[in-house]
Formats: structure tokens, C-alpha cells, sequence
């Protein structure tokens, strides 16, 4: 019996690179981005190290695609939290919903709680959609890009270095971060 196509009902390409960072990412979830390897992505998805790398490239592309795709949805729930609101309040908002989405995400989180601190920053630093998201979901003023850098920092310390309790992080964020961008509500 033939074994049937799995990349029937659209553009091949498209649904080769969706299905391999799917699988990928659900063994992510549960393993670790060092324990998985192209062989089992490519096992999992039912293709061939051959399929993988055409679509994706090795495991650093798929490491990227992965990270992307979790970045995509952290500022998506992000989006959807912060709404309408504006200044200093959406800014508490934005960072506060950053650190639940983030904690939430199983790839963002394993990939923080596992990488090397230099990996991290390699991420990071070839990854200028970041501030910029950052930007947008905090309404920064784009003429000002180190807020926007600043406010990911502050993100990405309170995660590495968590506070006893989200309220006492929200605090934190209230009392310390919200007045530096109070000055353009007056």
C-alpha cells in the first residue's frame, strides 16, 4: 500500500516548513532544544533529513524558525491583553503580560532556562524585531529605540531573576519602570 503525500491540500513548501516546526517544537517542549536532533524531527514528521534540511536547514534554522514562531505568539497574547490601553499603564501592561506569555510559551521558556547565556544574546542580537515589537506593544515613541532595549531588558531580567510573585513583580514594574515613561503623559 502507498503511503499517502502529507503535503497535499496547498503549497508544498509551506506545509513542509509548518509541519517540520510543529513537530519540532512540540519535541522542544518536552526534551529540550539540545536533546532533539534532525533525525527525529524528520521521524516525527515523516520525512526524510533530506526534507529537513531542503525546507529548513539544519538545526540552528530550525532553532530560529522555532523561536520566531514562539516570539509570534508571545506578542500576539501580548497584543490581546494590552488592547487600547496607553502609557505608563500599557507599558506595565505590556511587560507584565510579556513575562506570563514568555513563562507560558514551552519553547520560549526551555530555550531561557537551557541556553547558554551567549546564545541567548546571539538570539537576541540577530533579532531586531524584537526591540521593535517591543516598541509597538509598549507604545514607545519609535524616535527613542534604547527604551524600547531598555524594556526588553527589563523583561528578560525579571525572567532569568524572577520576583517572589507576579504582584510583587507588577510592583516592581509600577513603581520603577512606569515613571520613566510617565514624563510624555503630563
Amino acid at each position: 500500500m502507498a503511503q499517502a503525500d502529507w503535503l497535499t491540500g496547498g503549497n508544498r513548501r509551506a506545509l513542509a516548513v509548518e509541519r517540520i516546526y510543529s513537530v519540532t517544537a512540540d519535541l522542544v517542549s518536552r526534551a529540550g532544544f539540545d536533546a532533539v536532533s534532525i533525525d527525529d524531527v524528520a521521524e516525527r514528521a515523516g520525512c526524510s533529513r533530506a526534507t529537513v534540511y531542503r525546507y529548513v536547514g539544519g538545526k540552528s534554522g530550525l532553532r530560529t524558525g522555532v523561536l520566531t514562531r514562539s516570539s509570534a505568539r508571545i506578542a500576539e497574547a501580548v497584543q490581546r491583553e494590552i488592547g487600547e490601553l496607553q502609557g505608563s499603564e500599557r507599558v506595565v501592561a505590556a511587560i507584565t503580560e510579556s513575562l506570563r506569555a514568555v513563562r507560558a510559551d514551552a519553547v520560549a521558556s526551555k530555550f531561557l532556562a537551557e541556553a547558554a547565556p551567549d546564545e541567548i544574546r546571539r538570539f537576541l542580537a540577530g533579532s531586531p524585531q524584537l526591540a521593535q515589537t517591543a516598541t509597538v506593544l509598549t507604545g514607545l515613541d519609535t524616535a527613542q529605540p534604547l527604551a524600547a532595549q531598555w524594556t526588553v531588558r527589563v523583561v528578560l531580567s525579571l525572567l532569568i531573576w524572577p520576583a517572589d510573585s507576579p504582584a510583587t513583580e507588577r510592583q516592581l514594574i509600577e513603581q520603577f519602570v512606569a515613571p520613566a515613561f510617565a514624563s510624555g503623559e503630563r
